[in-house]
């Protein structure tokens, strides 16, 4: 395994780890940290669970692994998730989660869609009949929390392509309704409004345009209509994961602007995603964006204080800074900065991870060296 790639994957591991060693011993909801905004800690577990899962479902999903270290690994973490995925919907599980009463179980039953959609070939080879059961009857329930009109009405749409993937029943017709109502929330250069308004966050990336090319990629064949959205929706999100490579500054940094913003380096999920699907920008190198990124985690990781005695998150960007986080945001809510490690899920011979090291874009201007002109699109 090389340099860059064994660091990526013990990043990764070592957020999920808490989580997981947790959840597959039944003792998720005893041991996750739940007095911050303790009014959301029924809601907990599932966060945790599913955002956990999602950075990291591509690498769950390859099948092309040679290291065998890599490969020891990525087998007990197969086995590691089945196991936790029968504890959170095995109604007779202590660790049993919340799916269909409140507000946020429809948030996290959507992250846990896209993931199972990420690794859908190895999740359909093996998983239990029981435990699928139990998965279909879960996102299922979750239909009875009503969507915001916001980027909440792509979770709705997630949901059912969860279940699509996994051979039930779904509702073409939310899948419909969400990748309809955001081409009219487009505001330009590749950006999408979350409502009918802009919002100047990282929301795009948190939710929107990963959630919009996975959903055209899923459904493609399934309608014309999605068919002919995936060249335009595609491209938006290239365009706008060209700007997340521009907003790497030159250590590592990157600009703390809109709510959320305590998800760390979940900020840059759309990059990540363009990367495993090989839809960067053509003036953006595949190499960049592994260098830049790996600024990144290694900044934020840096901190003493990102992580509790037990190894869980902390709230905050740079170690413990709880005032980033907002009154919806528990320590689950926090593992949705899994997500920037979906470039896991290229083969370790991919030019990404075995390309000559490049400088990212911000580093390389403020060295003095060339860059390409930046250009937007309609």
């Amino acid at each position: 395994m090389n340099k860059a790639r064994n660091e990526w994957l013990k990043s990764a591991l070592k957020i999920i780890d808490p989580i997981w060693n947790s959840l597959e011993k039944d003792e998720l909801k005893e041991k996750l940290p739940l007095d911050f905004h303790k009014e959301r800690a029924e809601f907990a577990p599932l966060e945790a669970f599913g955002r956990s899962v999602l950075g990291i479902a591509p690498w769950l999903e390859l099948e092309s692994i040679e290291d065998e270290e890599e490969k020891k690994l990525q087998k007990e973490y197969r086995v590691r998730f089945l196991k936790c995925l029968d504890n959170a919907t095995n109604k007779e599980a202590k660790d049993f989660m919340v799916f269909n009463r409140g507000g946020q179980p429809l948030v996290d039953a959507a992250f846990l869609a896209e993931a199972i959609v990420r690794m859908k070939t190895f999740v359909n080879a093996n998983i239990s009949e029981g435990i699928k059961e139990n998965l279909i009857s879960a996102l299922i329930s979750s239909r009875k929390i009503t969507a915001y009109n916001c980027n909440w009405i792509f979770f709705t749409a997630m949901v059912e392509a969860g279940l699509y993937v996994l051979g039930a029943e779904y509702d073409m017709t939310r899948v419909l309704y969400a990748l309809r109502t955001f081409r009219e929330w487009y505001k330009g250069d590749g950006m999408y409004g979350d409502g009918p308004m802009f919002h100047f966050d990282y929301y795009n990336s948190f939710v929107i345009q990963p959630m919009y090319v996975d959903l055209v990629r899923i459904f493609e064949k399934e309608h014309p209509e999605i068919a002919y959205m995936k060249e335009e929706v595609e491209k938006r999100a290239s365009r706008y994961a060209g700007i997340l490579e521009r907003m790497i500054g030159p250590d590592g940094s990157y600009p703390v602007v809109g709510r959320s913003i305590a998800y760390r380096f979940g900020v840059f999920h759309e990059l990540s995603q363009a990367a495993l699907m090989h839809n960067l920008p053509k003036e953006i190198a595949d190499t960049s964006v592994r260098c830049g990124l790996s600024a990144v985690i290694s900044r934020v990781l840096s901190n003493d204080n990102t992580f509790d005695e037990k190894g869980f998150l902390k709230p905050g960007v740079c170690g413990y800074q709880p005032e980033l986080a907002e009154e919806y945001i528990n320590i689950g809510s926090l593992y949705l900065c899994s997500t920037v490690f979906l470039p896991l899920g290229l083969s370790e011979k991919d030019n990404f991870w075995c390309g000559e090291d490049s400088e990212w874009t911000g580093l390389a201007v403020w060295s003095g060296r060339k860059i390409s002109i930046d250009h937007a699109i309609d």
